[in-house]
C-alpha cells in the first residue's frame, strides 16, 4: 500500500494524469463536434489527388496546371471550396464558351467530383468551405430578420422575390429560384461576379441563414392575385396596368367617335319636285 502510494506522489504519475485526461476530452470532444460537422459538409471523403486529376483534364486549360490563372481566367488560389463548389454546381464551371461562364445549366459532374476538385483548390491556398448543412438549414431560422437583411442587402439587384434583373454594362443578377440552400449561401460567401462578397464580419453566419429561410419562404409563396407576372415587383404591375388601360381608353374613344350613317328620310312631295 505505501509503496503505491510513494508512486502517486511522483511527479512524473502527474504528468501522466493529466496528459490522459487532456487526450479522453480531445477524443470526446472531436466524436461530438468535429466529426459530425466533417459528415455534415458531405466532404469528409474528399479525394484530392482525385480532384486534382480532374481539375488538370477539365479546368487547367483555362487556370493553369496549377490553379495559378491565365490571361483567360482568373487564380483560384485563395479562392476556397465554397466558390468551386458553387460555380460547378450551378453548371457556370467549366465554361463551354467565352461569355457563358455567368450562366445557369446543368453540370456534367456528380457531387462527389465537384467536392474533390473543390477539396484540391482549398488544399492550394484555403479560402471559404463548403458549409455545413447545420449552416444553411432554414429550422429555427427568423425570416422576419432575413427578411430586412435581404431588402437592405439584396433586392436591389436580386428583385424584391428573388427573381432576378439587369444590372448595369450588361450584366444581370440571376433568378434566386433555382438556387439551393447551400448555393445562396455560398455566393453570400464568395461573390461570383458583380456580387459583393458579405463576409461574416459583415452578415454573420446565423443572419445568412436568415436570409436563405426568407428566400426559400418567399419561393413557396402563393400568388393571390393570379398571374404572377414573373414576380419582378410593381414596375412591371404597374405597365401591364397602365397599357391595359390605356388600351381600353382607346376602344372606347374609337367607339364613340365612330362615323354611323343613317338612313335617308324622304320627305313626301319630293318625287313631284324632282320631275318638274
Amino acid at each position: 500500500m505505501s509503496s503505491i502510494i510513494a508512486r502517486r506522489r511522483r511527479p512524473a504519475a502527474g504528468y501522466a494524469a493529466v496528459a490522459g485526461g487532456l487526450v479522453v476530452v480531445g477524443v470526446l470532444y472531436g466524436a461530438l463536434s468535429g466529426g459530425g460537422a466533417s459528415a455534415a459538409s458531405g466532404q469528409q471523403n474528399t479525394d484530392i489527388a482525385q480532384g486534382k486529376s480532374l481539375f488538370n483534364a477539365s479546368c487547367s486549360s483555362c487556370h493553369g496546371l496549377g490553379a495559378q490563372g491565365t490571361p483567360q481566367a482568373p487564380s483560384l488560389i485563395g479562392a476556397g471550396a465554397a466558390a468551386v463548389d458553387f460555380q460547378m454546381s450551378t453548371g457556370r464551371m467549366p465554361a463551354k464558351e467565352s461569355g457563358a461562364e455567368n450562366d445557369r445549366k446543368p453540370t456534367d459532374f456528380t457531387q462527389q467530383q465537384i467536392y474533390d476538385i473543390a477539396g484540391y483548390i482549398q488544399s492550394l491556398g484555403g479560402g471559404p468551405t463548403v458549409p455545413t448543412s447545420s449552416q444553411v438549414g432554414t429550422l429555427g431560422a427568423d425570416t422576419a430578420v432575413g427578411e430586412e437583411l435581404y431588402n437592405g442587402n439584396c433586392s436591389a439587384c436580386h428583385g424584391f422575390a428573388g427573381a432576378g434583373g439587369a444590372l448595369t454594362y450588361g450584366k444581370s443578377a440571376p433568378s434566386l429560384n433555382a438556387s439551393t440552400p447551400t448555393q445562396i449561401y455560398e455566393a453570400m460567401l464568395t461573390g461570383p461576379e458583380a456580387m459583393p462578397v458579405f463576409g461574416d464580419g459583415t452578415i454573420t453566419p446565423k443572419e445568412k441563414r436568415d436570409i436563405v429561410a426568407y428566400v426559400i419562404d418567399t419561393r413557396n409563396e402563393a400568388n393571390p392575385g393570379g398571374f404572377s407576372l414573373g414576380r419582378i415587383g410593381p414596375i412591371t404591375e404597374g405597365a401591364v396596368a397602365w397599357l391595359a388601360g390605356l388600351g381600353f381608353l382607346v376602344v372606347i374613344a374609337m367607339w364613340l367617335t365612330a362615323k354611323r350613317r343613317d338612313p335617308v328620310v324622304e320627305m313626301p312631295g319630293d318625287d313631284q319636285g324632282d320631275a318638274q
